[in-house]
């Protein structure tokens, strides 16, 4: 079908004609107005209204955005002949009250006529032609040709209708016509019955049409025949209850043309999908907990009788105890009914459990960013992990602007879930937002352990490289130091066993040098040493340590210092060898930078050892000064991290502070498996 605009004068036509509709509508409206009360119609208000007030218009501009559009034409054309039938139908019992019966019988027939095409058109026609302007298949076309030769049997029948007996007409004259067959006086009351009910017929196989178009169409088609078999349906139950459900049938009829409008131009806009869901979702909690309610209200009224207002409780508890599973219950059916199971929530969830339990966490989020954009049904899904590795996992292009959803896994953000635009077979945003409530826990479960799986790559990678460095570094000592200097002693031995016997002295010379370097040598065995493990923690224990490297690195009296204090909590011994060490260097990093930058008089060590009830337990070290503290915009150094390193390698954690009473926190905790 072309979508081009249509050319000037074919816009133009569809809105004078337009124009010309509402007039005939007000037109109508005013004359029935004045109609004297023996001459009103019965029922005075019919669908007609419905029709005559907004079809025309919406099929006006529907023919100016779709010209070829074959349902644009039939709205639009069912819609000025059904402002013809309100304004004739006001126009001949206007002039019947006047006692121009002439004037009035043609009325009669205009009216009769646009009732009756304008009924074919929009209740059978438009629904079979919805929404491509195609009929379903050939086989559609019977329904077609019935309708319309039960229309024009309609048509007929009614012009040559003979004058009824006066006894039992509703009006004060009997409105002659001129065309009248005697003869069809008694068969007419039945055969108009029969076409009537082919009428209805016909109507109701449109309707199943377009069901049968939504089984059938792919998802996209499928949106776009959501709106108008929505519309339809609700019509075509009110249309064949009657008179006596006319006046909601006349409002529901004024919003037909607007569901098929949205179809037919922007049917990715509108939640169709979204009213649907919660229409069913409501009427059901409706209809389950009435019954529930009256249901258990009856039961304890006969149980406990005279005591109504125990049966008013017991049935609003139950009512309140079914209420939340029923919903989960009705949610999970319309979901698999409207998107199927690439849309059910809880079957998405399964899925995702499932890729989860069978891959690594890098491996498993790719799966899950898939399983994620499949069930939004949109271009694109990505997670962004901060200190991930991978950092960056995408499914489809989430394009430049995507929609960002924050990854928290138990209090702690994790990550970012960005979410690209809708695509072809896009869903409702409240059904997304079910999808996002329901798979973000495992988003973030899943990002989570790739932070975790990246966490524990780095610090083996760490711990390789310390591990390295260390070794280079005692290769380095021992070759470049200790090497060279038994390397020298040894010529020395030699030089001092020649000279013996021929010049003592020399000798003697020879040997004070080689007392020297043997206590170079000792020095340096005992730098290697203090390198791997400081001495003092050997000889004095953790908390001698401790003192004495309080006392060394910040003597009473060293730059406005009073002086350290150290307080320890708790029973220090059978502490892990790592441990003691990293609490040794932790504190001296942050003695250091007390002395280095904080300018602070009071400085406390305090180290705590914190029982726990399983075995275990934790250590726990607070260097406190009441200096400067540290800037606004903390720049992690070497020491800074080498602190932090060494607590998060034994399974800790480091964190520096600045209290509000001033100076600096340094507070590292360590836990102590039993």
């Amino acid at each position: 079908m072309d979508e081009n605009p249509p050319a000037f004068p074919v816009r133009t036509m569809a809105w004078a004609m337009a124009a010309v509709a509402l007039a005939l509508t007000l037109v109508g409206v005013l004359v029935q107005v004045r109609i004297p009360a023996e001459w009103q119609p019965h029922p005075p208000l019919t669908p007609d209204f419905g029709v005559a007030l907004t079809f025309p218009l919406t099929g006006a501009f529907l023919l100016s955005q779709r010209p070829r559009l074959s349902v644009a034409w039939l709205i639009w054309v069912g819609g000025l002949l059904g402002s013809g039938n309100v304004a004739f139908t006001a126009l001949m019992f206007h002039w019947a009250s006047q006692g121009d019966m002439g004037a009035a019988a043609t009325a009669r027939a205009v009216q009769l006529t646009c009732w009756a095409v304008s009924g074919l058109l929009l209740a059978v026609m438009v629904p079979l032609h919805s929404p491509t302007g195609r009929l379903p298949s050939r086989g559609w076309r019977v329904v077609l040709a019935a309708g319309a030769v039960a229309t024009a049997a309609e048509v007929v029948l009614g012009l040559l209708r003979p004058d009824p007996d006066p006894v039992g007409y509703p009006w004060p004259a009997v409105i002659h016509n001129p065309l009248q067959v005697r003869a069809l006086l008694p068969y007419y009351a039945t055969v108009w019955d029969v076409l009537q009910y082919v009428i209805q017929a016909c109507v109701v196989a449109a309707l199943a049409s377009l069901a049968l178009r939504l089984r059938r169409a792919d998802p996209v088609t499928r949106r776009q025949i959501a709106w108008p078999l929505s519309v339809f349906a609700v019509y075509v139950a009110l249309y064949l209850l009657g008179p006596a459900m006319w006046l909601p049938a006349t409002l529901w009829t004024a919003l037909i043309p607007f569901a098929i409008l949205f179809a037919a131009l922007r049917y990715r806009l509108y939640g169709i999908d979204t009213v649907i869901s919660r229409t069913f979702v409501t009427a059901g909690l409706l209809g389950a907990i009435s019954a529930v309610y009256f249901g258990a209200g009856a039961v304890s009224s006969l149980v406990v009788s005279g005591y109504h207002q125990v049966g008013g409780l017991v049935a609003a508890l139950f009512a309140g105890a079914f209420f939340q599973p029923l919903r989960r219950v009705l949610q999970r059916v319309v979901d698999r009914a409207l998107y199927g199971r690439v849309g059910d929530p809880a079957l998405l969830a399964e899925r995702l459990t499932h890729e989860v339990r069978r891959a690594d966490p890098a491996d498993a989020l790719a799966s899950v960013v898939t399983v994620v954009r499949e069930g939004l049904a949109v271009d694109g899904v990505a997670v962004e992990i901060a200190d991930g590795r991978p950092r960056y996992v995408e499914s489809g292009q989430v394009g430049p602007s995507p929609r960002e959803v924050p990854l928290v896994w138990h209090g702690e953000p994790v990550g970012r879930l960005l979410v690209g635009p809708p695509g072809a077979r896009r869903f409702a945003a409240a059904h997304d937002d079910r999808v996002l409530s329901t798979l973000l826990p495992y988003v973030a479960d899943v990002a989570h352990a790739v932070r975790m799986a990246a966490d524990l790559q780095r610090s083996r990678e760490r711990i390789l490289a310390a591990r390295e460095e260390e070794r280079r570094r005692l290769r380095r000592d021992l070759h470049d130091g200790l090497g060279q200097t038994l390397g020298a002693m040894a010529m020395t031995i030699n030089m001092a066993r020649i000279n013996l016997s021929t010049s003592p002295g020399t000798a003697d010379d020879l040997l004070r040098d080689l007392r020297v370097g043997m206590d170079a040598v000792a020095g340096d065995i005992r730098e290697l040493v203090y390198g791997l493990r400081p001495p003092a923690l050997d000889d004095l224990g953790l908390e001698g340590a401790v003192r004495a490297l309080a006392e060394e690195t910040l003597p009473a009296g060293t730059d406005g210092v009073e002086g350290v204090s150290v307080r320890v909590d708790g029973e220090l011994a059978g502490l892990p060898a790592a441990v003691e060490v990293a609490v040794y260097r932790i504190v001296q990093e942050a003695l250091n930078n007390v002395r280095r930058h904080a300018r602070a008089t009071r400085v406390e060590v305090r180290v705590t050892r914190l029982p726990a009830g399983n075995g275990g337990g934790e250590l726990r070290v607070t260097v406190t000064d009441d200096g400067i503290g540290p800037p606004a915009r903390l720049r992690a150094g070497v020491g800074m991290s080498s602190m932090r390193e060494r607590a998060a390698e034994l399974g800790g954690s480091c964190v520096v502070t600045a209290p509000g009473t001033g100076g600096t926190v340094v507070e590292a905790r360590f836990p102590l498996t039993a």
